[in-house]
């Protein structure tokens, strides 16, 4: 396993375990149930990521062996380029998240994350097949683009498992700790207005890391009653639609009529 998987396994575990020590909400009910399936679609998403793994590898050898991309094109100390380089793909990251809200076919398959009617650390490996093909897709062009090192990616994808671990969490953090960790980072409190069922909310807190990119691009939004939001997508979200092959179907179904 490659050190970001080591550390997501780490994080997860950790997190995981806190949860039922300290949770946010109370979904202590079928716990581990929900966490089995969600840990399922990831186990599918996991093996389309490592077949595809080598056009990243591809995309990252070209970009260092030939001078391609944006970071090779300047001349700027090996720090600066590694800062650079985590920030503009980390708004690359925010751009194709954003993306997925806003263009219909790509919505079909990243309603899949939005549609688990629970939200805990295991949310954060739900995601469809298919949303991993073109993201591999897209980040090998935006690696050749951007010229990115391996080690930076890396760096940037332990990074991002963190965060997006941390942020998914069904954890009480101290009001201070993640009024405090907002300044740069992406919180529980936003990311859970993120997975509220109200269309306005869904679309808002598009950061994978930093969150500062929601607020330069008017995407930032927060709500007081974090306790009070019903998580999902109003629809898609009942028992008969969250078992493995229906999750893995619903890109093609049509969203119900009222």
């Amino acid at each position: 396993m490659s050190i970001d998987q080591w550390v997501g396994l780490v994080v997860l575990g950790t997190l995981f375990a806190l949860e039922g020590v300290f949770p946010f909400y109370d979904q202590a009910a079928g716990r581990w149930s929900h966490a089995a399936r969600n840990i399922g679609l990831a186990l599918m998403t996991g093996l389309v990521g490592a077949l595809m793994a080598p056009l990243i590898l591809t995309s990252i050898e070209l970009a260092q062996t030939r001078g391609w991309g944006l970071l090779n094109a300047i001349e700027v100390p090996a720090p600066t380029a590694v800062i650079a380089g985590l920030l503009l793909f980390d708004l690359w990251m925010y751009i194709w998240h954003r993306a997925n809200h806003e263009i219909p076919l790509l919505w079909r398959l990243h309603r899949v994350h939005h549609t688990d009617p629970r939200m805990d650390s295991t949310t954060a490996l739900r995601f469809h097949p298919g949303e991993i093909v073109i993201s591999t897709l897209l980040n090998a062009v935006v690696i050749l683009a951007l010229g990115l090192g391996l080690g930076t990616l890396i760096l940037y994808k332990s990074l991002m498992i963190v965060v997006i671990v941390l942020h998914h969490g069904n954890i009480r953090l101290p009001e201070t700790w993640d009024r405090r960790l907002r300044i740069l980072v992406v919180p529980p409190s936003m990311h859970r207005v993120h997975h509220s069922e109200i269309p306005v909310e869904t679309n808002s807190n598009y950061g994978t890391i930093f969150s500062f990119w929601d607020r330069l691009l008017g995407s930032f939004r927060l709500r007081d009653d974090l306790d009070r939001i019903r998580f999902g997508i109003g629809y898609f979200d009942g028992p008969r639609w969250q078992t493995p092959l229906q999750l893995l179907m619903l890109p093609l179904r049509e969203k119900p009529h009222a």
